[in-house]
């Protein structure tokens, strides 16, 4: 595709991108609710939504990512009923909700930074916006969407013709996306809460107009992605299973304060799954990243790398189901071996070497961005990578290094690096096995015996043929190391 295509949820068909405001986006994903750490469910969702945001700003898109924190109103039924997760959790932990929130916002972000996760331009926090909460409730009750009984506020679907539109749901097979019994103060079973009243022991609660209470899980979302990015925005993104409840209430709220449409794409990841169930927090089946990145889970044999969970990831569409297996992560991992020792010979080969005979680069260009104009698809980007790189990298090993060899690094960097966020790590380039390492250990003896036998031609040579290899040869009053070259 020479341009770029997002599948709309709400369309259920691929559509041509076209923002509101050109040469700018605004996109808001549904960030975590903080009571846990983040497990491969959440890498899923926000590796996906990383490539995005990094392949809008390739396309030289200004873009402002906004990525919420849920520290408040996500109660353990999903919906309008059972304990805020926060406080549940908290008091399994013996901690203050806000220490649970600080503990787990810190885990999330410690552990997208090591999968190479760009933060967000914002990240909002639901407790930090309470006002603008209370204000939509508000804003809504005066446009006849919303209705108060004892301290409650809820929303009247009745008054929205078009709740359902993003999930396809009848009303009479929403029963409010609840999976206990439907609270008995609401005008009809299919309603969901927009301000909850709050009981005498519940910790989180603030002031507003129907007393002492705190916000519904959805209009957090409503609220702060209008206040960052508009009435009106570009792309609402988020996980499969957010598209309802979470997601209808969102676009229900929002155009019933507003008057006017609310996101123009709707962009969901799928699931990752476990021998085919999903992997989930709430199923007990979650295996956190930190215990991916240390190994530390009874159904983990050893530490797994972050990027290698990246690019098993990403060999994925977005909208694909996941299905997670050590195998599976084995296969990952020698591939992505593979694909970064091709980026890296051709990163490392000199000009000065080069033939005459240049590369195609721009069929190159042309093709990876016609993968992921085509809805993000990163496994073929990636296959083509695979294809293409390695006829380069056989070309270098043959003498044969294209005269564009410098364009050719430079675009690999753009598009693997900065788009993909899979360079090899600068360790990466310096490893060397045990045997290779042996054998420079074993010239450099042979340099250091000929420089004692004041043999300084065979000495320099051995230097000079190291040095062209890229093994740069360090002597100090310690004696000689060395390291391979960047």
């Amino acid at each position: 595709m020479d341009t770029l295509h997002i599948y709309n949820t709400l369309s259920r068909e691929k559509e041509k991108f076209e923002p509101i405001k050109e040469g700018f986006v605004g996109i808001y994903v549904c960030g975590p609710t903080v009571y846990g750490d983040p497990h491969l469910g959440h890498a899923k969702s926000y590796v996906s939504f990383d490539v995005v945001i990094r392949y809008l700003r390739y396309l030289d898109y200004q873009v402002r990512y906004v990525q919420n924190i849920t520290d408040v109103g996500h109660l353990t039924d999903d919906a309008d009923q059972g304990e805020d997760k926060l406080e549940k959790q908290a008091a399994i932990e013996q901690l203050e909700p806000m220490e649970i929130a600080e503990k787990y916002t810190y885990n999330y972000f410690r552990d997208m930074d090591a999968l190479g996760v760009q933060r967000p331009d914002i990240s909002p926090r639901a407790t930090g916006h309470i006002i603008e909460q209370i204000q939509m409730v508000e804003k809504l009750i005066d446009n006849g969407h919303a209705y108060e009984t004892d301290g409650n506020v809820y929303f009247d679907v009745s008054s929205d013709e078009e709740y359902g539109k993003l999930s396809g749901r009848d009303i009479e097979e929403q029963e409010s996306g609840s999976r206990i019994e439907t609270a008995n103060d609401k005008r009809s079973p299919e309603d969901f809460a927009l301000w909850k009243k709050a009981d005498d022991g519940h910790i989180m609660k603030w002031p507003s107009p129907w007393g002492m209470g705190y916000p519904g899980w959805h209009v957090e979302c409503s609220a702060m992605s209008t206040k960052y990015l508009g009435e009106h925005f570009d792309i609402h993104g988020g996980g499969m299973d957010n598209q309802f409840p979470h997601h209808e209430c969102e676009i229900a709220q929002s155009e019933g304060a507003h008057n006017k449409p609310f996101a123009n794409y709707w962009m969901h990841n799928n699931m990752v799954t476990l021998e085919g169930q999903k992997m989930g927090k709430s199923l007990g089946n979650a295996i956190s990243l930190h215990q991916f990145f240390s190994g530390d889970h009874e159904l983990l044999s050893r530490a797994w790398d972050p990027q290698i969970i990246r690019f098993f990831l990403l060999q994925s569409h977005y909208r694909s189901t996941t299905d997670f297996s050590e195998d599976a992560l084995s296969g990952a991992e020698n591939g992505l071996r593979s694909l970064q020792e091709m980026v890296q010979t051709i990163d490392q080969a000199k000009l000065e070497d080069a033939g005459d005979s240049s590369y195609d680069l721009e069929s190159l260009r042309t093709l990876l961005e016609s993968k992921l104009n085509d809805d993000f698809n990163t496994a073929q980007a990636i296959a083509v990578l695979f294809e293409e790189l390695k006829t380069i990298r056989k070309d270098i090993n043959s003498g044969n290094i294209p005269a564009n060899i410098e364009e050719i690094s430079q675009f690999l960097h753009t598009f693997v690096d900065g788009v993909l966020g899979l360079w090899p790590k600068k360790e990466q380039v310096s490893t060397t096995d045990d045997k290779t390492e042996q054998l420079i250990e074993l010239l450099i003896d042979f340099r250091n015996e000929a420089r004692h036998k004041k043999n300084f031609e065979l000495s320099d040579a051995i230097r000079d043929r190291l040095e062209k290899m890229g093994i740069k040869l360090m002597d100090g009053p310690e004696g000689t190391d060395f390291k391979i070259k960047k």
